[in-house]
């Protein structure tokens, strides 16, 4: 199969796909062509994959998943492998750009025993926060 008719084949099955397959033509291309995916759930955690698929209920399945934990200017990406998703959980659905960087340059990959570890900081200063104001409620300074 020479280039030319590699490329025709390839405008016609594009043309079919969006164009006849309407909502279905989605997951029919991200079996030919995959595409990395950023899912954003309800309860905050980020998973990254590669989407293998979805229903109208936007149950998905990611292969190679990992989930990102963010905190300050630490990262860890924490391997799942393959992952079912409940569609009732999903928030947020984005491609994601293999050409561009993901994260900011400022921001340091550390494993995932130290981002556990900046989790629990960052909770027992929230939980701190909060225990202050409590304390300082009977001042009512509005």
């Amino acid at each position: 199969m020479n280039s030319l008719s590699f490329s025709l084949f390839s405008f016609f099955f594009f043309f079919f796909v969006f164009f006849f397959l309407g909502c279905a033509s989605f997951i029919l291309s991200s079996l030919y062509f995959p595409e990395k995916l950023l899912v954003l759930l309800r309860d905050g955690r980020k998973l990254l994959g590669i989407l293998r698929s979805f229903d109208q209920f936007a149950n998905a399945v990611l292969e190679g998943a990992c989930e990102r934990v963010i905190v300050g200017d630490l990262y860890c990406d924490i391997p799942l492998g393959l992952y079912v998703i409940r569609g009732e959980n999903v928030v947020l659905i984005g491609e994601l750009d293999l050409e561009r960087e993901e994260l900011p340059a400022h921001m340091t990959r550390v494993s995932a025993a130290d981002i556990k570890k900046a989790q629990k900081a960052e909770r027992d200063a929230t939980d701190l926060k909060g225990t202050m104001r409590k304390r300082m409620e009977f001042l009512d300074l509005e």
